[in-house]
């Protein structure tokens, strides 16, 4: 009985030092081949950030159809004399209404001045039609939405489908004067006065 019971005192301490060891950590997995792919693919497709148009630059050599659906080479539309190229975020908004409408009341004074205009949104071309019909705008409006051409040459901010409100001044080709924080009614105002000052 001594026997039986030495025998089971020995298989139970055994078992309980069995319990008591800590298990050996499991190693962290390697990434698949495949994620390591992936990963490589993202990095190198992940588009690089775009620098704003800086005064002195040239008129950038961009294509886009207007609101009729024509194409509007810049450099050849603006390469001589002056040329006001502006971005607005949505055709028959307020604000973009405003703006436009600056620009259309002081056309006349703006041609005297021999300054071409062009409004640029990421519109189509059938928007910048009714914009332009229902406001009367004597200036072509450029329909950057298919491609963003005129945008990404422009270094204009883009958020959710809508550019930023930023203007551009050119002068035989190369950039005399810009605003990164556009006007909307005095937008006009804004570029007769910088004129104004170029006497």
């Amino acid at each position: 009985m001594k026997t039986l019971v030495t025998i089971c005192a020995l298989v139970c301490a055994s078992s309980a030092t069995v319990a008591a060891a800590p298990s050996a950590p499991t190693p962290p997995s390697a990434p698949s081949a495949s994620s390591a792919a992936r990963s490589a693919t993202k990095a190198a497709t992940k588009p690089a950030a775009v620098k704003p148009l800086k005064l002195g630059d040239a008129l950038p050599d961009v294509t886009a159809p207007d609101q009729d659906g024509k194409p509007v080479v810049l450099r050849e539309f603006g390469g001589k004399g002056f040329l006001l190229v502006y971005f607005y975020p949505k055709a028959d908004t307020p604000g973009c209404t405003k703006q436009a409408c600056s620009l259309r009341d002081s056309y006349a004074e703006l041609q005297t001045r021999g300054v071409k205009v062009l409004g640029v949104s990421l519109d189509t071309p059938e928007a910048q039609k009714k914009f332009q019909e229902k406001n009367k705008l004597p200036f072509s409006l450029l329909a950057d939405k298919e491609k963003k051409a005129v945008v990404t040459a422009f270094g204009v901010p883009v958020s959710r489908d809508a550019a930023g409100r930023q203007a551009f001044l050119f002068e035989d080709g190369k950039c005399v004067w810009l605003d990164y924080k556009a006007a909307t009614s005095k937008q006009a105002a804004d570029v007769l006065k910088f004129l104004n000052k170029k006497k």
